[in-house]
């Protein structure tokens, strides 16, 4: 027999490489021969219910994974096929369950019990995994299977069910460190591996004192011997020995004198010394003593390192903040930076040090006399250029800094243009001098002129109010990424350039440009994908939300395997981590809005039959209408760090939602880590750079919360209507009701917050949420009185009522008529076209959104009434069903064969409600879709005539003045007038696909 066995195995072989391959007919082929000769084969029929998988055939593959269930295998091929089958299906937990069975029949196999521990670790479940690892141990005496259990036992009290409570939490702490204990007593600890995580059990229990006497002892030392210094001065910071780590850290400062992170902790605890009033031995204990120290490491370098220089200008900005008195100071803020200056403003990350400094520059006009003074010191004057590559490095600097100082700010727009000439020069004399013979991956040591030069003019073009600066921008743009292909920070404000247009053909090519992959496609995917919903080009924003979706569907695969490596490793350390990455992914709320906009998508952007878009519908993973969002833990992974800004903050107008109310705001709020580089907005008295980022990122979310909640309500409303004409039953009657209450009171919340949009006038600023669009258009009323108008057909009370819902959907089908064609009326007679396409071409295509959503649920409702039984002429004896509702399609308060949805009868009486026949529902049907089909044609009449923006001619010149190749005018004037041309073309298509949907209606 087991030869046989050896034998079937080798035959399935190459059905394993086919499906594998992605040659699914061949491999469904073999295992038919296969299961023709053996038809009780277990392995044979998994592999074919994987490749009906693979093929996208579930409804094939459910019968034979349910028969395999039954029958509880516990060989390891089809066991194996088996895992891969629930992994296409995404049901982690049915792992679970089919290797809990082969270890019920085999309960002494370690193999088994190890893929039932990888299994729940896949779906997290963290009390199975120490049960699991427990009977690993019992099994087999490994230290690494009774640290597996511990572990669990971690997990289960730092993000486990009994997280959230302390007092559970501390228990389970207080058993992982009894089960680490009874190991150390017996001599059995073993690496290091187990020292930290014995480490991390007691520093989560707060107990650091334990930790520090464990961290220095001879155990420790013996087995953790490469323990990270930062463990024993998280440490002491805990334990407040401020003494000791002022020693410790001085003696680190000494063997590395550029560690900036030694620098923050060392003057803390001098600060916390200070406080204190102690004056431990071999410690600075005062500001003097501090000074004193850093000063030593000054001369002493061999070289000059930036890091005691910074912690010099740290020590005086905590001591202006701490408001000593002027004469205890050690120099005054401004001398210091530009004492800074003149020693490291060669180098590109001079401004950006300076940057966190800057704002202890008191007042802003002392700023910008720091910058005066900075730039007269180069010895440059407008009509000269650097000499070196130094002194065009210092000049750089001295720009960013007077921009940061706010000196743009309060300059004239013709001086701003005088300044963006200049840079552009500056730029294109050090291209030529400096910047050949670099290799492709370079950035060119002129670059930031450009950089500089674009976001100038874009502010420009914001004051005027006009387009023609930010094509000048684009244009130079063009010309650095010409030059240097792989500057990102081009590629980025050249995308920013088009999105502030609204420009999405182009947009998406330079998002193309930026290769996002991976886990950016999470962190920096906002930056495109938020614009693409509504952007008038359906098929480009499908292919971009589809790889997104990819992304995080197949990552969360390849994430679920990683906890795998590292308990086999023993890498503890890293497991809560990993578990917090892969819960931020999954909960992800750049995620969850893709997801949404996709769904809708798929109705807006269908070009097919009514058939096709309903087997579209069929094939979505989960019911649409149902709510499957975590709002309690939606993480927001936006890197907002991406853009380097020079900006000025305090600007009053660059977030005017300063004080607007956080009432029922998202709790969960995510932050991103990095440098502060980040958009500036308006900045309460003596708020850091970090604090406006976080400030910056809170308001946007906020927004894009609410945003989420918008369109996810949207969605699941609709849904929930042609659920309800689909399923026919009084239950999903029920659901749709409550949907549409709760998107009503959803939107009323929304609006009662008042949001205020971010300024547009820096160009590195975030650019405003659709929310305010979908705000400004009458989507409520619209699919309010749409949602009211097909639950009220679905219970035909009255003819009078659903008339005038017929004709209120009437009503507002032509009142989105008609703002579409004043949006476009209103932008013909705008002097410069393309600075107001951008608000157009968002108004109109959300105009264009609302008539395609109402034609998919209408038609929906058409094709229902249509086919619906003729209704019967002889009274019936009105046989019961289930829990007593009548079964006579008469009495039906929805379509033929739904069960009776009448409310507010007499049933006791014996009276019968009027219903109204199905006959005339399908007339008010048809009459509102014929109204639709007459908006639509005239759409497509106003779409025809919409004129697409052009460049001025002027501006070609301008460009020749510049030493620019007018090629770059030319080609940015083609790709606007292409992408209009485009645009329109792509929204008449869209609209003939509706009329395409309504066709057996009208």
């Amino acid at each position: 027999m087991q030869q046989e066995d050896l034998a079937y195995e080798r035959k399935l072989r190459p059905i394993w490489e086919s499906i594998e391959i992605g040659n699914y007919k061949k491999a469904l082929q073999d295992v038919e021969k296969m299961l023709k000769k053996k038809p009780t084969l277990q392995c044979a029929r998994a592999l074919k219910a994987w490749a009906y998988q693979r093929l996208g055939r579930t409804e094939d593959s459910a019968p034979l994974i349910a028969a395999l269930e039954q029958e509880q295998p516990i060989e390891a091929t089809t066991l194996h096929a088996l895992t891969l089958c629930y992994k296409e299906m995404q049901r982690l937990d049915k792992i679970c369950t089919l290797f809990s069975n082969a270890v019920r029949q085999v309960p002494g196999s370690e193999e088994l019990l190890s893929q039932l521990f990888i299994a729940y670790m896949r779906i997290d479940d963290f009390k199975a995994l120490q049960t699991v690892a427990l009977q690993l141990y019992k099994l087999r005496q490994r230290n690494s299977y009774y640290f597996w259990a511990v572990m669990s036992v971690v997990l289960q009290a730092l993000r486990g069910p009994d997280a959230a409570n302390p007092q559970k939490a501390q228990l389970l702490l207080a058993l992982a460190q009894r089960m680490v204990d009874k190991f150390i007593a017996e001599n059995k600890l073993e690496g290091a591996q187990e020292a930290q995580l014995y480490l991390q059990i007691l520093q989560e229990q707060h107990k650091y004192g334990e930790a520090y006497e464990f961290l220095q002892g001879a155990l420790c030392q013996k087995l953790y011997p490469g323990a990270p210094v930062y463990l024993r001065i998280d440490l002491l910071k805990q334990l407040n020995k401020w003494g000791e780590l002022n020693r410790l850290l001085k003696e680190l400062l000494l063997q590395e004198q550029d560690r900036w992170d030694y620098y923050q902790d060392y003057i803390n605890s001098t600060f916390e010394l200070i406080k204190a009033g102690d004056k431990p031995d071999g410690a600075d204990y005062t500001v003097e003593m501090c000074h004193e120290f850093l000063c030593d490491i000054i001369e002493a370098q061999p070289k000059k390192f930036r890091g005691p220089y910074l912690a010099r200008l740290e020590l005086n900005r905590r001591m202006v903040e701490l408001q000593y008195a002027e004469d205890q100071l050690f120099g005054k803020m401004s001398d210091m930076l530009a004492e800074y200056f003149e020693l490291f403003a060669d180098k590109p990350c001079c401004a950006l040090d300076m940057k966190l400094f800057l704002e202890f520059v008191k007042p802003a006009s002392e700023r910008r006399a720091l910058a005066t003074k900075l730039m007269n010191g180069l010895g440059l004057s407008s009509a000269t250029l650097p000499a070196s590559k130094e002194q065009m490095q210092r000049h750089i600097c001295t720009l960013q800094i007077a921009r940061y100082s706010g000196a743009h700010a309060i300059v004239s727009e013709e001086l701003l243009h005088a300044i963006y000439t200049s840079l552009s020069l500056h730029y294109e004399h050090g291209y030529n001098a400096y910047g050949q013979g670099l290799l492709v991956t370079d950035m060119g040591p002129s670059d930031a002129y450009a950089l500089l030069a674009a976001q100038i003019m874009y502010e420009r073009a914001w004051r005027m109010q006009r387009s023609g600066p930010a094509i000048e921008a684009l244009c130079l743009l063009n010309h650095l990424l010409a030059n240097s292909v792989n500057n990102f920070h081009g590629k980025l404000l050249v995308l920013q350039l088009y999105h502030r247009l609204g420009l999405t053909q182009p947009a998406q090519t330079a998002y193309e440009a930026l290769d996002i992959k991976h886990i950016q496609l999470d962190s920096l995917g906002y930056l495109h994908c938020a614009q693409l919903a509504n952007a008038g080009f359906p098929a480009l924003a499908k292919a971009t939300y589809e790889r997104t979706m990819y992304f995080f569907l197949n990552d969360n695969d390849a994430n679920s395997e990683a906890p795998k490596a590292l308990y086999n490793f023993g890498t503890f350390s890293k497991l809560v981590e990993i578990v917090d990455f892969r819960s931020r992914l999954a909960h992800s709320f750049h995620f969850m809005l893709v997801t949404v906009e996709t769904l809708l998508l798929m109705v807006v952007s269908s070009g097919g039959t009514l058939a096709q878009l309903l087997a579209a519908y069929r094939q979505t993973r989960r019911k649409p209408h149902e709510d499957r969002i975590r709002w309690d833990k939606l993480h927001d992974n936006r890197d907002l760090t991406i853009f380097v800004c020079w900006d000025p903050p305090g600007d009053a107008d660059e977030v005017g939602a300063a004080a607007a109310t956080t009432d029922g705001q998202p709790t969960n709020n995510g932050t991103c880590e990095g440098p502060d580089a980040v958009p500036c907005v308006s900045k309460p008295v003596g708020a850091t750079l970090e604090e406006r980022r976080v400030r910056l990122q809170k308001l946007s979310y906020e927004q894009d919360y609410d945003l989420l909640r918008l369109r996810s309500g949207l969605s699941r409303m609709l849904f929930s209507l042609v659920e309800l004409y689909l399923s026919r039953t009084t239950v999903e009657c029920t659901v749709a009701q409550a949907v549409r209450d709760e998107w009503v009171e959803a939107v009323a919340n929304i609006r009662s917050k008042q949001h205020t949009p971010i300024s547009g006038r820096y160009l590195v600023n975030l650019l405003p949420s659709r929310l305010h669009l979908y705000l400004s258009l009458p989507y409520e009323r619209v699919f309010t009185h749409l949602a009211d108008f097909v639950l009220d057909l679905w219970k035909g009370h009255s003819v009078e009522r659903l008339a005038e819902a017929a004709e209120t959907c009437c009503g507002d089908i032509t009142a989105v008529f008609e703002m579409m064609k004043g949006a476009i009326e209103t932008y013909h007679q705008s002097q410069d076209l393309l600075w107001h396409w951008k608000m157009t071409h968002e108004l109109v295509n959300g105009c264009i959104e609302m008539i395609s959503l109402m034609v998919f649920v209408l038609a929906v409702c058409y094709d229902k009434y249509l086919h619906a039984p003729a209704p019967q002429t002889q009274p019936t004896t009105g046989k019961k069903g289930k829990k007593g509702q009548s079964t006579t399609d008469s009495s039906s308060g929805g379509p033929a064969g739904a069960t009776s949805n009448v409310t507010g009868s007499d049933t006791t009486s014996g009276t019968t409600p009027t219903i109204v026949p199905e006959r005339e529902r399908l007339a008010l049907v048809t009459k509102v879709l014929r109204e639709l089909k007459q908006r639509i044609n005239e759409m497509d009449l106003v779409l025809a005539s919409w004129k697409p923006p052009v460049v001025e001619e002027s501006l070609t010149s301008a460009i020749e003045r510049m030493s620019l190749n007018p090629k770059y005018a030319s080609t940015i004037q083609m790709t606007i007038a292409e992408n209009a041309l485009t645009e329109v073309r792509e929204l008449r298509k869209l609209l003939k696909d509706k009329l395409k949907l309504m066709s057996k209606a009208i």
